[in-house]
């Protein structure tokens, strides 16, 4: 027998003729030979090569083909120079109508069926491990001298035939602070998978105990490390079980098959294409990647909408990259809550001004055309006018289809809870980010104030209970917007509202948000996170990183997101429909904007009043 210590620098020929010996005390390939490529492997009948295949395209995340033999055809040419696919892998497992009926240490005895057969070389992440050590990052299955940890999730791969399954991922504990680099290290490696696809908790992915791994052996976390989860070849194993083809054969999953290719063909990307890291959520933990181009457009945004036409001396409440993450945050729910309205003409009737509205209709817009579920909460008494203008906003084109209106009046104890989740349970919410734009916020007395401190708590539901009740419920996130430090989800720079903002010791909202966007205008960072949601549709790395590397991407529905987009017509039409209807003006305005050619919309230099 060959003992391991001397195998990740062995070269890979000689490797394979050692495999091919059975003269290996191991039960995995993991840190051998170290900066070659090795390869999953599938071997199935050639009448379902075709379908395969096609599966394989729509899911290259998990199953980047490397090479598709002939059939009957042993060799693999362009990786290889000298293997035999029968005796070349640690183990193979055999298939029989999609149940495993053994392990083996040769197919040999299968030579006259493999005849009839065609095998699929399909890239795997231990290819990238000897990069992600060279980046200064350890790589824990390897510490431990264990197989590197897989399991199944909830994530449907793109179905092909009678090719469908979950997507299969590997585990790798990253120390936090190599986040970022561990993505960088494999972002550009596609052969042997690319970069993660989740950061974080694995409950998001359906996965429930680290512990108990559905492949491989469990690897052990160390103090500050984050699950790091890599699409992983051995869903092509899963897809051969969902199949149930009478007679499969695949590698033992960690057993892998070693190519004579070296894991130096990388392109480099520019410096705005790299990938950057940010923290979403901390319960339950999340990260997301976005590319530093898309990055900055939306740190653009933020510094455009923090222009203070009043004077009021908002620079004060900003804090950096809160829009970045906040629409991070929302590009990963699927169904968002939207609140508005702040009743500040308290003697009028209707007493809403029209900041608000119109930037939460933006964003109901394009959470419309990104396919996401929208609906928006709003005081009863207004629920008949802002029916009417859902309903005017759909005529105008603003909307695809109308928002479900719903009103929340707080009248138990339990209340909130029972209105954001599925009976009461937290386990179980019907959203996931809650999104309040020029909302009036509860202060630290119980009122609800205007700018010049006068108590307008008698218009205004208990809609800041929904904020409160979502701070403990996992997975529920909460972004409030707002021009003043009075609005709904304030709460989070308070203590700047009450230094720096007139009256602000008494008007200050106390209620806080996750991530707080302040902008010169309300409707301005309503229109800030929809442009700033199309910039990271449009994402190719972020777009990966949602579909968790499995389907098609979604750029094609690019123009669909683009006439979604606020605009200044638009602006204009809604504003006059508001009007029309008796609500007031605030501050508001509009400016036509270009990153890259094409149009993002904001408002900042036309008063509302020039368009009466």
């Amino acid at each position: 027998m060959i003992l391991t210590g001397s195998l990740k620098s062995l070269l890979p020929h000689v490797l394979r003729r050692i495999i091919r010996c059975n003269a290996l005390s191991i039960s995995n390939t993991s840190g051998m030979a170290e900066g070659y490529k090795q390869a999953n492997v599938v071997i199935l009948q050639k009448s379902l090569a075709d379908d395969f295949e096609k599966f394989c395209q729509a899911n290259d995340g998990p199953l980047p083909l490397l090479y598709r033999s002939k059939p009957g055809d042993w060799k693999c040419p362009p990786l290889s120079s000298d293997s035999d696919i029968r005796t070349d892998c640690l183990q193979y497992r055999i298939y029989e109508h999609g149940a495993c009926t053994g392990s083996l240490k040769s197919l040999k005895e299968y030579s006259e069926q493999l005849k009839d057969m065609v095998t699929f070389y399909l890239g795997c992440s231990f290819s990238f491990e000897k990069a992600v050590q060279n980046a200064g990052i350890p790589v824990r299955n390897v510490e431990q001298k264990c197989n590197v940890s897989m399991y199944k999730t909830s994530v449907p791969c793109y179905s092909v035939s009678t090719f469908c399954c979950n997507l299969v991922v590997t585990m790798r504990p990253i120390p936090e602070s190599k986040l970022e680099a561990a993505v960088l290290a494999t972002s550009e490696l596609k052969e042997a998978h690319g970069a993660p696809i989740h950061m974080g908790d694995p409950g998001l992915l359906g996965i429930q105990d680290l512990s108990k791994p559905d492949y491989g052996d469990p690897v052990h976390l160390h103090p500050g490390d984050i699950p790091v989860f890599w699409a992983c070849g051995v869903t092509g194993v899963e897809a051969v079980i969902n199949c149930r083809a009478p007679l499969a054969f695949t590698h033992s999953p960690g057993c892998m098959f070693i190519t004579d290719l070296k894991n130096n063909n990388v392109t480099v990307r520019s410096s705005k294409e790299v990938p950057q890291v940010h923290c979403i959520s901390q319960d339950p933990l999340h990260y997301s990647i976005v590319s530093a181009k898309a990055a900055q457009k939306i740190k653009t945004l933020e510094t455009l909408i923090g222009v203070d036409p009043g004077s009021r001396g908002i620079i004060h409440l900003r804090r950096q990259d809160e829009l970045l993450k906040a629409c991070l945050s929302i590009s990963h729910a699927r169904s968002v809550l939207i609140t508005t309205g702040f009743p500040t003409h308290f003697t009028c009737e209707p007493p809403e001004e029209n900041d608000g509205p119109p930037g939460a209709l933006a964003i109901a817009a394009i959470l419309q055309a990104l396919e996401k579920e929208v609906a928006i909460v709003t005081d009863h008494r207004a629920m008949n006018l802002n029916k009417k203008i859902i309903e005017e906003a759909v005529q105008l084109g603003i909307l695809k289809r109308p928002v479900p209106l719903l009103s929340y009046q707080g009248e138990g104890a339990d209340s909130a809870l029972m209105f954001l989740c599925e009976n009461g349970n937290p386990g179980r919410p019907r959203f996931d980010h809650l999104i309040a734009i020029e909302r009036a916020g509860r202060a630290a007395d119980g009122n609800y104030y205007n700018a010049r401190k006068v108590n307008i708590k008698h218009l205004v539901d208990p809609i800041d209970e929904l904020f409160l009740a979502a701070q403990n419920i996992p997975g529920l996130t909460t972004t409030g917007v707002g021009d003043g430090g009075n609005e709904l989800g304030m709460g989070k720079v308070k203590d700047a509202v009450k230094k720096h903002i007139k009256n602000g010791d008494v008007i200050a909202c106390d209620v806080e948000a996750d991530f707080t966007i302040v902008a010169g205008v309300s409707n301005w960072g309503g229109y800030a996170i929809a442009c700033a949601l199309y910039i990271l549709s449009t994402c190719e790395i972020h777009d990966r990183y949602l579909r968790k590397a499995v389907g098609f991407p979604q750029l094609s529905k690019k123009m669909v997101w683009l006439s979604a987009l606020p605009s200044v017509t638009k602006e204009e039409k809604l504003l006059k429909t508001l009007v029309r209807y008796g609500v007031r003006s605030g501050l508001t305005a509009s400016l036509e904007m270009e990153v890259d050619g094409l149009p993002f919309y904001n408002t900042h230099s036309l008063m509302i009043e020039k368009l009466l």
